[in-house]
């Protein structure tokens, strides 16, 4: 987990409480993670191996360790805005709903972390848009 940016210098005992209540999930190569329209109560890190994000049939981009996804419809309640489709073994830490808020609210720099990765997220998507 410490591999992660996302939880980079995040302080051993905080490491703990979100060590508690996370778990890990493996998939196979070509394993669907998450389906685009299904609805979403997971939040997933991925620790090892690499994914594409597929919209409306297109790949518009790729991931891989320490990149997280499932956090959008974790935040507003909605159905899953992609699918995420293993491309190599994925060993992947989730973090289930009822959870999600808590850790939110009481690691705020892990908070941040989330937040601007959905900016970055939203301005290559514009970009995309526009272009």
């Amino acid at each position: 987990m410490t591999e992660a940016p996302l939880f980079a210098n995040l302080p051993k005992r905080h490491l703990r409480s979100i060590a508690k209540v996370t778990g890990v999930r493996e998939y196979e190569k070509g394993a669907s993670v998450i389906r685009e329209g299904d609805p979403g109560s997971t939040f997933y890190v991925l620790l090892d191996g690499g994914a594409r994000v597929v919209r409306g049939g297109q790949t518009v981009t790729h991931l891989s360790a320490g990149d997280f996804f499932g956090e959008i419809s974790l935040l507003d309640a909605g159905s899953r805005t992609a699918s995420v489709i293993a491309e190599s073994p994925l060993r992947c830490l989730t973090l289930d709903e009822k959870d999600f808020a808590k850790i939110l609210a009481s690691e705020p720099v892990l908070a941040t972390r989330i937040l601007r990765g959905l900016a970055a997220r939203l301005r290559r998507s514009e970009r995309s848009a526009i272009s």
